[in-house]
């Protein structure tokens, strides 16, 4: 399956909306990237068209998003792209292009974090562990009136 990988950085432009689902957490919020482009008559960095990405968390991505993240911080996001149109009865049509994230970190050329690690979700506690078998065959003892059985192989009647 060929899909868009992409990696972007930009800011954050909404406050994230988490959400617990059926299918697990998820998160959502906007991302607003500017490309930047040096100006040789002007001799200075300047701001070019701006993409706005609806970016979506799931599971463990999605609750770490909610604990993290806030409007105006610069992030940088890697996922896949997805881009939806939509026309609804007596709307005008319209695109999104959304970001399926793996993977999301503040972008530290323009601050600093300070990292923690997330709590492990509680495991169920397993059930109690059964006795181990009695493997070993006991021991027979001859009987008075049986032939001499040392070289018969031994069987076990259970």
């Amino acid at each position: 399956m060929n899909e868009t990988v992409l990696c972007v950085v930009g800011n954050v432009a909404t406050r994230p909306v988490y959400r617990e689902l059926p299918s697990g957490p998820s998160a959502r919020f906007r991302l607003a990237v500017t490309a930047r482009y040096w100006d040789r008559e002007k001799s200075l960095w300047t701001d070019g068209h701006t993409n706005f990405f609806t970016v979506w968390a799931n599971r463990q991505l999605a609750v770490n998003v909610a604990a993290s993240v806030e409007v105006g911080q610069p992030l940088v996001v890697q996922g896949r792209l997805k881009v939806r149109t939509e026309a609804r009865e007596g709307q005008q049509a319209w695109a999104s292009a959304d970001i399926d994230a793996v993977t999301i970190g503040h972008d530290l050329t323009r601050g600093t974090a300070a990292f923690r690690r997330a709590a492990k979700p509680e495991t169920p506690p397993r059930p109690a562990a059964r006795p181990e078998p009695q493997w070993e065959t006991p021991p027979t003892e001859p009987e008075a009136d049986a032939p001499d059985q040392q070289d018969a192989p031994a069987v076990l009647v259970t």
